[in-house]
């Protein structure tokens, strides 16, 4: 029992560290100009799409089979339609010309996707903590680096959008508080079937390549369209490939 409270506090500690270093970054930065906001939501794209590539699906395909991986990406992207459509609906936050309204909902549709990619990565920790210390602690420190960006992504529309500092920066920290829940099932079930792990990581590759192609990319071409969003897009790619493969 100590072991699993241990492995639950460690997740959640980097799960929400890494988000809220992101989240205080995204709020005490007053540049708000399109450009800049283009900018943020271009890299935090291109980060998305290197985890994606090098690490949730490549993951995925070494310990379960192509369709295992097909699966869970579709119902990652479905359960991201759903919400995006919850969101416009209860939120009224629909397709109009009002910046604040567009960036609103971006950055809720944003900590949505992020709380569910959250699990996989908790439940990855808590595996690799009771296969190896070396390895779970491994796992957190890179989860934790790639988090400060991504609660960047989710600060900056939210507050250019007109929600509340406080607000924001609580949202901010309950998206990472879902790495802890997932270190706590993945500490319980250290023998869990490959096959569910697989379609737990495909599920969270599905779920942010909506995030990418359905909100950031449209979101940041639409404030800016230019050559700094392109190389934002490339930076985060890059850096993103080298946060996995730490």
């Amino acid at each position: 029992m100590n072991s699993i409270l241990k492995t639950t506090i460690i997740g959640l500690f980097f799960g929400t560290f890494g988000t809220s270093i992101g989240g205080i970054i995204g709020i005490c930065f007053n540049k708000s100009t399109d450009k800049f906001l283009s900018f943020v939501l271009s890299f935090a794209s291109g980060l998305m799409t290197a985890i994606i590539c090098f690490d949730l699906i490549p993951e995925a395909l070494l310990i379960s089979n192509i369709l295992n991986i097909l699966l869970g990406i579709t119902i990652g992207i479905a359960m991201m339609i759903c919400c995006d459509l919850i969101v416009q609906k209860n939120f009224k936050y629909k397709k109009t010309n009002n910046k604040n309204d567009s960036l609103l909902k971006t950055g809720i549709i944003v900590s949505i996707g992020l709380a569910i990619h959250n699990f996989p990565e908790g439940l990855a920790i808590g595996s690799g903590l009771e296969a190896s210390i070396k390895l779970g602690l491994s796992l957190a420190l890179a989860i934790c680096f790639h988090d400060i960006p991504e609660g960047i992504s989710m600060a900056v529309p939210m507050k250019n959008g007109g929600m509340k500092k406080s607000k924001v920066f609580f949202l901010v920290l309950v998206s990472g508080v879902t790495t802890g829940i997932g270190a706590f099932f993945g500490a319980i079930v250290g023998s869990i079937s490959e096959q569910v792990i697989s379609i737990c990581l495909s599920f969270a590759a599905g779920a942010m390549l909506y995030i990418v192609s359905g909100e950031l990319i449209p979101e940041s071409n639409r404030l800016y369209n230019g050559r700094m969003s392109a190389i934002a897009n490339m930076l985060g790619f890059v850096i993103g490939f080298f946060a996995v493969s730490l």
